[in-house]
């Protein structure tokens, strides 16, 4: 009877093993997603499947793997992206990778949106523009003139924040996070469970109160505003994820047509989807119940077989073996997934290394013609001062051989023009002996002549 049995009992073992696990399973949501599978649109069109944009002064701009929601300039810029299906989960996580970008003293602002209406209600508005809405924002700035820093808000639709005189006061939650011009993109995750609200910041966190829940029906959002020092806002994906698909609204599984139950189930097989590149970290793989990559505990002891005695004996020791299976199963992809996601940071790690040594060896290559052309300057340098001194000793010897010449001619002239003449030297003493001899035969004569009266 057993061998008739065992066939029946396995399918029975294994349904339940699947039933049990699908609980703990966090599966996409794919009408309230984008970027996942690191494309926006898979078909390549101008568009986000399942979203609308808004922008002022212009649309949102949408690359392969992103939406550039404000530009690095104009700046005063607003920019948003709304999803047109409402969430209609209770329980709920939602992953979101954008990053900023800007000169040093740029400024602006990220808000992630669960609204009511919220396309209709917040629009393109920042936390600080918004009028009344109803539900939540999450809103990442340089509040207080620091780093960055991640605060949320709540609202039950009286409240109106424009015209707020202190709106950062209205935060219920907050925690440091310096967000610009990391190089990469930053993961923020919403986690709305049972009796807790939690937000984490590339995978620690950020705070969590057990005093929020928010219902089903609202619609999720991302806006972004630019000033006038602009910042660029990216976002490279959006990711919404729940435990069941089938439990919309909060009602049981136990609800649903079985039909739709097996359809679904279908869906969620189809619709498990690891991210194959691009800037999207998240690997939308089974999550074990543990809610980590830690290995699991409850190993199941050796029994011998002829312990086992009756069917349901059987049929228990099997669903607890393939279900210990099944959950061991689950945290080797969760440990997979997280050492992919581990090697891609560190690809682009490397690789940021590699281009930064490119660089230097760029300026080091320019350094090296500058250290040619120093040698050469060098090189010129020496010549011209040896062109220069053999140009002044050449001069030197010039001029000394022109002034020498210049004064022996001189010296010749000299003793020519003022050599003593001895003729005139003669000529004038025997003049002048011979002139006073005259004077004095005449004086004489004139002496010894006869008076003569009158």
């Amino acid at each position: 009877m057993r061998p008739t049995t065992a066939p029946s009992v396995l399918a029975a073992c294994l349904a339940a093993a699947a039933g049990s696990a699908e609980a703990a399973q966090n599966f996409l949501v794919d009408s309230l997603s984008f970027g996942y599978s690191g494309r926006i649109n898979p078909q390549g069109q101008q568009s986000v499947p399942g979203f609308s944009l808004q922008g002022q002064p212009n649309t949102p701009e949408i690359l392969s793997n992103k939406v550039i929601l404000t530009q690095p300039s104009p700046g005063n810029a607003r920019g948003a992206v709304w999803g047109d299906n409402p969430n209609q989960y209770n329980q709920w996580v939602a992953d979101v990778d954008f990053r900023a970008n800007g000169p040093e003293r740029g400024s602006g602002n990220f808000n992630i949106w669960l609204v009511r209406q919220g396309a209709q209600a917040v629009g393109s508005a920042s936390i600080y523009t918004v009028n009344r809405f109803e539900g939540l924002a999450l809103v990442v700035d340089r509040y207080g003139g620091g780093a960055g820093m991640i605060r949320g808000f709540l609202n039950d639709g009286t409240t109106d924040y424009r015209t707020q005189s202190s709106v950062d006061s209205l935060a219920f939650g907050h925690c440091d996070y310096s967000y610009r011009n990391l190089g990469r993109p930053s993961q923020i995750k919403l986690r709305q469970e049972h009796n807790s609200f939690k937000v984490e910041i590339d995978g620690r966190l950020c705070f969590e109160t057990d005093k929020v829940s928010l219902p089903s029906g609202y619609n999720f959002g991302i806006t972004a505003a630019s000033a006038d020092n602009p910042d660029s806002f990216e976002v490279f994906k959006m990711v919404v994820m729940t435990e069941n698909l089938g439990a919309q609204g909060g009602a049981p599984p136990s609800q649903q047509n079985q039909g739709q139950q097996q359809q679904q189930q279908q869906q969620q097989q189809e619709q498990v989807v690891i991210n194959r590149g691009g800037y999207n970290s998240e690997k939308n793989m089974p999550r074990g119940g543990n809610g980590g990559n830690e290995p699991f505990d409850d190993a199941i002891p050796d029994q011998s077989a002829d312990s086992i005695v009756s069917t349901k004996a059987q049929f228990a020791d099997l669903h607890n073996r393939i279900q210990s299976i099944n959950h061991h199963l689950s945290t080797i992809f969760r440990t997979v997934a997280a050492h992919g996601t581990m090697d891609e940071k560190r690809h682009e790690e490397t690789s940021s290394s590699i281009h930064d040594v490119k660089m230097l060896l760029n300026k080091l290559d320019r350094l090296e013609g500058l250290q040619n052309q120093l040698s050469t300057f060098e090189r010129d340098m020496n010549n011209f001062r040896n062109d220069v001194t053999r140009k002044i000793a050449d001069s030197e010897a010039n001029i000394k051989r022109l002034l020498g010449d210049s004064h022996g001619t001189m010296l010749e002239h000299v003793a020519v023009q003022t050599a003593p003449k001895h003729g005139t030297l003669i000529f004038v003493i025997i003049g002048t002996q011979i002139m006073l001899v005259a004077a004095y035969i005449l004086y004489e004569r004139k002496k010894t002549s006869p008076k003569k009266y009158l």
